[in-house]
């Protein structure tokens, strides 16, 4: 476990192959959980920079899969935290049901990962999600964060925008920045939705990029996005 600061009041908390994100303003918010296990690593990064478990207020749950919401229970039962989810997500996560069908993009490197894994049939321990959402909202957290449906690699995936710092984007699994290259995720739902969703997100308007799979991008990053999919324009 690491955790690093972006920005004033933004964390990164690196749980190896995959992230959570630690807000500090107006209380605690933790964007995802990481895998089964991940919750006392968290409770960590949060004693490090200062703070008490009880100070964790909401927990933005991005989507259902194990490497995401595997500690969602354990991390509410510790914190007592109020959890945020899609509904499509939600349904299945009480029910300790992580995952869907699902297809890789592709390239090799995917297809063997997808390969090795679909034989497997994980969970996570059922949790009761406090809030769901069927659309996009702005959420009393953090201040104000925007919640943005992003199906394709989760049927109720979602994205989230906080407004500071001339944008925030928490992109989740819609796409990913491996090593430093920015592209889509590995495996999805929904090929063609997956795709809409990477279009829809670069239009937004954002200085930080926040991944569920590698480092953040720190500046200028929907311009980084455009330029990877020329297709996407910016809203006005």
């Amino acid at each position: 476990m690491a955790i690093t600061q972006i920005a004033a009041g933004l964390y990164h908390i690196s749980l190896g192959m995959v992230n959570a994100y630690l807000i500090d303003h107006d209380g605690l918010t933790i964007i995802d959980t990481g895998m089964p296990g991940s919750a006392p690593q968290i409770l960590a990064a949060v004693a490090e920079i200062g703070h008490q478990p009880g100070e964790i207020s909401n927990i933005l749950a991005t989507h259902l899969h194990q490497d995401h919401a595997g500690s969602l229970a354990a991390l509410k039962a510790m914190t007592g935290a109020t959890i945020w989810m899609h509904a499509a997500d939600a349904a299945l996560v009480r029910e300790g049901i992580c995952a869907r069908p699902m297809r890789a993009v592709p390239k090799l490197l995917p297809w063997l990962l997808h390969t090795f894994l679909r034989g497997e049939s994980p969970s996570i321990e059922p949790v009761l999600v406090d809030n769901t959402l069927s659309e996009g909202a702005d959420l009393p957290v953090a201040g104000g964060i925007r919640a943005i449906p992003a199906p394709g690699h989760s049927a109720g995936q979602l994205a989230f925008l906080w407004p500071r710092y001339e944008g925030v984007l928490f992109v989740a699994d819609a796409a990913a920045n491996w090593r430093g290259q920015l592209g889509p995720g590995m495996v999805y739902e929904d090929l063609d939705e997956g795709g809409r969703t990477i279009q829809h997100l670069a239009r937004l308007d954002f200085q930080i990029a926040c991944f569920g799979h590698g480092p953040p991008i720190v500046g200028d990053a929907a311009n980084i996005f455009r330029d990877r999919w020329p297709g996407a324009r910016r809203l006005s």
